[in-house]
């Protein structure tokens, strides 16, 4: 069950419908539908990995509680360990161990020796990076004082499965959205407003740019040889387009559905493409995974506490575990590290990059963003490193490849005008709605709110793809 789908549409019918009607007179149903909802939208996908998300669950549940009630520190500590390694293992297992085993093989072969690896060949469970994080901070922040555990366990598990966030995120903290799931809530017509209007962008986001965009990145990225220079440029640029968009889309779908049950998740994109910095990126792009690294890596390592060194040792094992938490894969790793390693030669300038003119780190910051796209999208690292070598050759038939990128994406001329004019169109808005004072004038004028409202939803029937759907990107994390 994808949001762009009509059983979804269904779905979340029904469960709006189940979650307002006055079932029990102290609201207290509302809880047990959210939860039965989420166990349904999740089984939805496979409901033999039910079990998993809900033995995670408890193992949180009853750890914190655990250490909430330990008379000393060394049973917290004890509990503390319970609550984030047995998550983490069901991580470990489920998503890296045939991928630490195969390498590990591969590199023992290297060195001459024979290595056949044991592999469990494991399907992923959807979202499974996803609730684990969220379950491992829930803990922590017990521990930390941050919070007290809640004893409601219909509760717990209702937000630790919520399923608007359940497979793509954002990464909620407990602190910040179980006491919104606790609380009695009364429906609110202006949240349904703004919830509606959330799942209406982020639809255009990812059924008119995202799904148009894919084709013609996936052209370019799975036939390298056969485009070079301004292709695979133009290849890249359409995979940064598709995963924004798919992202992002599924963010504000996120954020609109949980306002319809008027509930509200952090917001996890800033405009990214606008950053003139790396540091200015990560605060803008994936913020709930950026502040979780933040928080529970990269300031618990020492943080820019230190000498340069310590510093930089810091930030690069951030990164890569960043990397690696998006996927089994090397490139992933590349990706974290490339990020990483900029990030370092942005504190190490001490502010001399700050001091550059604005378009100059604007573009500096693209290019870098750019050029780990390609490793995230790569298949392998000598893909993504033929990728790069080809797109610093000479174009010569302009005309023969663009014929060639519209057969492989199975476009045409008009279809591929119109995606770009309507990612275009994207771009303007990010532009136009990042003022404050536009946003306020937007909402006091009522002909302008629904004719825009109206020309969307008209974007997203006849421009839409309906007929190829297209998964989000993040369900593989």
């Amino acid at each position: 069950m994808i949001f762009n789908s009509p059983v979804f549409a269904a779905f979340l019918v029904i469960v709006f419908a189940l979650y307002w009607l006055p079932l029990l007179p102290n609201g207290r149903h509302k809880h047990m539908v959210l939860l039965a909802a989420s166990y349904v939208f999740y089984g939805w996908w496979d409901w033999r990995y039910l079990g998993l998300i809900i033995f995670c669950s408890l193992v949180s549940f009853g750890s914190a509680l655990r250490i909430d009630s330990s008379p000393d520190a060394r049973s917290r500590k004890a509990w503390l360990a319970v609550g984030i390694l047995v998550p983490l293992a069901v991580l470990v297992v489920f998503k890296y161990y045939d991928f630490f085993a195969v390498s590990l093989a591969n590199a023992l072969s290297r060195l001459g020796m024979v290595a056949e690896p044991h592999v469990l060949g494991l399907l992923l469970p959807v979202g499974i990076s996803f609730f684990t994080f969220q379950a491992l901070s829930y803990t922590t922040d017990v521990y930390r004082g941050a919070l007290k555990p809640t004893r409601d366990p219909v509760a717990f598990l209702a937000f630790l499965a919520f399923f608007p966030q359940l497979v793509a995120g954002p990464i909620e903290r407990a602190p910040q959205f179980l006491p919104q799931i606790l609380a009695k809530r009364a429906f609110s017509y202006e949240n349904a407003v703004i919830g509606c209007r959330l799942i209406l962008i982020g639809a255009f986001k990812k059924m008119v740019v995202a799904d148009r965009m894919g084709p013609l990145a996936d052209a370019v990225f799975d036939h390298p040889m056969l485009f070079g220079g301004l292709f695979n440029v133009l290849g890249a640029l359409c995979f940064a387009v598709q995963i924004y968009c798919d992202f992002s889309g599924y963010s504000d779908i996120a954020q609109g559905t949980a306002k319809l049950f008027n509930l509200d998740l952090m917001r996890n994109f800033n405009r990214p493409y606008l950053a003139a910095s790396l540091r200015d990126f990560w605060g803008r792009w994936h913020i709930s995974l950026s502040t979780w690294f933040r928080d529970y890596v990269y300031i618990p390592l020492g943080g820019n506490k230190g000498t340069g060194w310590h510093v930089t040792r810091n930030l690069l094992i951030t990164f890569v575990l960043s990397g690696l938490w998006h996927g089994a894969n090397w490139t992933f790793v590349a990706w974290g590290a490339l990020h990483g390693g900029f990030l370092v030669v942005e504190q190490l300038m001490r502010g001399g990059f700050e001091r550059l003119p604005f378009l100059l780190r604007w573009a500096i910051t693209m290019i870098v963003v750019l050029v780990g796209w390609v490793f995230f999208r790569a298949a392998d690292i000598d893909a993504a490193l033929l990728f790069l070598e080809r797109a610093v050759t000479f174009d010569r038939d302009l005309l023969f490849l663009l014929k060639r990128l519209l057969t492989y994406a199975e476009s045409s001329p008009f279809g591929l005008a119109c995606t770009f004019a309507f990612a275009a169109l994207l771009i303007a808005m990010d532009w136009v709605t990042a003022r404050p004072a536009f946003l306020a004038r937007f909402e006091q004028r009522t002909a302008l709110r629904y004719a825009s409202y109206a020309g969307l939803t008209l974007i997203v029937l006849f421009f839409g793809v309906f007929t190829d759907q297209r998964a989000f990107i993040y369900f593989q994390f």
